[in-house]
């Protein structure tokens, strides 16, 4: 009897949980469940921004971001949810990718700007970014992540084994890099056309610029964005983004869609194509960085990540690694003891270096753990001037 009566109860407080949770989706006009309410969603885009700007680097291309900004704003009176407060920005990164987070944040990496080629690939792809938002499939992704243990990616790791010691992604990072279900790709994909549509761009060009990245990556170049690499069929998914965008045509009666070629290369032009070397380059297993002014030699076998905040440096067996993160402000002493606190390491010797003209400060620490003790050389270095 006790055992009816448990089970009874907790089905009633789920049956609450459920009708005190369900809200209607903008896109489809239909109730779903979630755990998260649009102020909330809206925070946490607020909340993330910072950290995704600080990892990737925001690219400085006035002309660039006045334009994504401008058609981003456009699009956005055209979608399902256009009272959202929308950023629009372009990530300092040679990654062919784009990206939103909650809340009405896009983001664009220099490297996806410098692959299309017109005006009209770059809307459908802003509007699949936008469609992500309207139909709150992050918002979506968190609830499945509570409910059935789906979690969001961990983080971007050399070598799993270091997970333990390497300092986890921001919870704004783990939404930058959430991926989506087949399912909602192809409703963005259908929201893209759409929105795209409605400000006058033709959306079929949206199918050509994935067969240019098919195209690349066939012939050995970069692989397939993140954001595309989720659906089953790519062949299949131009034919459909084909068929829906002649429909979206003839349903606004668009007779000479945009593309505007001529323009958009115009607006790339200059663009950094693939790395940038101001940030650090690899040439002959040597690590340059000509700004900070040092250099280090990559070992056979081992892998290396570069970022505008971190360089990552590990063997593919994870028995060390090398780490050079920018601190931020505060003396070198003060810079320290911040490293020894936040990895709880115990400090061994130190001393103070001139590298390069630069003030440095040389530790080694250990950091125990329950079976083992690892040794950690650290180097900390004062520069003075602009990255």
């Amino acid at each position: 009897m006790k055992i009816h009566t448990s089970l009874t109860s907790l089905g009633f407080v789920f049956g609450l949980l459920f009708l005190s949770n369900c809200a209607i989706n903008p896109v489809t006009g239909k109730k779903q469940f979630v755990l998260m309410s649009e102020k909330r969603e809206i925070a946490m885009g607020k909340e993330s921004d910072p950290q995704v700007m600080a990892f990737f680097g925001a690219y400085n291309d006035p002309r660039l971001q006045r334009f994504i900004n401008q058609k981003g704003q456009e699009m956005v009176k055209a979608s399902h949810r256009s009272k959202l407060a929308y950023e629009f920005k372009i990530v300092d990164s040679p990654v062919i990718n784009a990206f939103a987070t909650p809340g009405g944040y896009v983001y664009f990496t220099r490297g996806i700007m410098a692959h299309f080629n017109n005006e009209a690939e770059f809307a459908g792809v802003l509007g699949h970014e936008i469609g992500h938002i309207t139909a709150r499939h992050s918002v979506i992704q968190q609830r499945n992540a509570l409910l059935g243990q789906i979690g969001l990616i961990a983080g971007i790791i050399l070598v799993p084994e270091l997970s333990e010691f390497v300092e986890p992604l921001s919870s704004g990072m783990q939404l930058a890099m959430m991926s989506f279900g087949r399912d909602d790709e192809r409703q963005s994909d259908k929201l893209g056309v759409e929105y795209s549509s409605r400000i006058g761009y033709d959306a079929s060009e949206m199918a050509e610029f994935f067969k240019t990245l098919e195209r690349q990556e066939k012939a050995g170049g970069e692989k397939i964005p993140v954001f595309l690499s989720t659906h089953p069929s790519p062949e299949q998914r131009n034919i459909d983004v084909a068929e829906l965008a002649k429909k979206w045509k003839t349903k606004l009666k668009l007779t000479n869609p945009k593309i505007n070629r001529e323009s958009y290369l115009k607006l790339v032009d200059g663009l950094i194509v693939g790395e940038d070397p101001k940030q650090g380059f690899v040439e002959n297993n040597t690590f340059y960085h000509p700004v900070m002014k040092f250099r280090f030699t990559i070992p056979d076998g081992w892998k290396l990540q570069n970022t505008p905040q971190q360089v990552q440096m590990a063997p593919e067996g994870g028995e060390a690694l090398l780490m050079l993160t920018l601190a931020g402000k505060g003396s070198l002493e003060e810079t320290a003891n911040s490293l020894l606190q936040q990895y709880k390491l115990t400090l061994v010797e130190s001393k103070k270096e001139n590298i390069n003209g630069n003030n440095a400060i040389l530790m080694i620490a250990d950091q125990k753990q329950e079976t083992t003790t690892i040794r950690v050389l650290s180097s900390l270095i004062q520069y003075e001037g602009n990255i």
